[in-house]
């Protein structure tokens, strides 16, 4: 009888390490590709601004490709923001980059060199407009920006482009009816807390350093952007059809919005390649961003909204071959 016991818990026993075998091996094959070594080499990551959203995410997600891939050197380009990025790497300047959507489809449109050969690897957050005034301002519309000093961001910067369909769409001629800025999140904040600027735009995820920041000792508020006022926007056509009418929650500057939210509209944030950067690289570096989410996320809020269910949609540009395939590999 003690045999016949001994043989069974023996048995339990090799069906336990078996079964506790096959949990390691998914682990495993979650974490790493079996039988492959980990690329190696050198890319260029073009980001954004030292104070953006951009910059910071692209630094935490190099320490993350750098656990994955020791042998893989990445450098961090700054940058003025979307559209330069878009055309670093269409032009083969950089390998990967940070873009709004509605930055890529204006390069497409503008038919841009090397626009045939750009391609998504996973769409990361939105980007919300921020349309920021001292507390006190007498600017509650968009159409009250009329001969003000206003800062449109930086010539190649997402935000120019936004801030310029933004003051057509409310009748303002960017050029002539205010006094145009080219200041962005950098230079942007201490601008208006000086007086030299009376309001400037923003686009970026949420929160953002410069402006939590600025709202520490100085008395800001946003401009709403309601949802009458982004369909007249989207009516435009072309690549304003990639902005919606959103609300900025509550919860991104308490100490702006008192627990009010704001009207504004948001635009999707793309990581781009192009068709022939390395399928393989492109595979380990979408599994990195997938499963660094929560990593980053906890210091960049934003990153949070990564979500593997949404990543594959990176329209206005295809997947790029070495991203479907790792989509395919972990579809349920």
């Amino acid at each position: 009888m003690s045999t016949f016991l001994s043989r069974i818990g023996g048995r339990r026993a090799l069906q336990g390490a078996c079964a506790a075998f096959v949990v390691l091996g998914l682990l495993l094959w979650w974490l790493l590709p079996l039988g492959e070594e980990p690329p190696s080499g050198r890319i260029t990551v073009s980001t954004g601004s030292p104070h953006g959203v951009y910059q910071k995410y692209g630094s935490l997600l190099r320490k993350a490709l750098h656990k994955d891939m020791p042998d893989l050197e990445v450098e961090l380009q700054l940058s003025e923001g979307s559209q330069k990025n878009v055309a670093r790497v269409a032009t083969g300047t950089a390998d990967f980059t940070i873009a709004a959507a509605d930055a890529v489809e204006t390069y497409r449109e503008d038919a841009g060199p090397g626009a045939a050969q750009l391609r998504g690897v996973a769409r990361l957050y939105d980007d919300y407009v921020h349309l920021v005034v001292p507390a006190d301002s007498d600017v509650e519309s968009v159409e009250d920006l009329r001969g003000k000093r206003v800062a449109i961001g930086l010539p190649d910067s997402g935000v120019r482009l936004i801030a310029t369909q933004v003051l057509e769409t409310a009748g303002i001629d960017p050029r002539s009816d205010i006094t145009p800025l080219p200041d962005g999140i950098t230079t942007g904040p201490a601008g208006l807390k000086s007086g030299r600027i009376d309001a400037f735009f923003w686009s970026g995820g949420l929160p953002t350093d410069g402006l939590t920041e600025l709202a520490d000792d100085f008395a800001l508020r946003f401009v709403p952007l309601n949802a009458d006022f982004v369909a007249r926007l989207q009516s435009r056509g072309g690549a304003s059809r990639y902005y919606r009418p959103t609300t900025m929650p509550e919860s991104a500057y308490p100490a702006v919005q008192h627990g009010t939210p704001v009207p504004t509209m948001a635009v999707s944030n793309l990581l781009v390649t192009r068709a022939d950067t390395d399928p393989e690289l492109t595979e380990w570096l979408t599994r990195t961003v997938i499963r660094s989410r929560d990593k980053i996320g906890a210091d960049v809020h934003s990153a949070q909204l990564v979500d593997l269910r949404t990543a594959i949609y990176t329209d206005p540009v295809q997947l790029h071959d070495g991203a479907r395939r790792y989509y395919r590999s972990v579809k349920p």
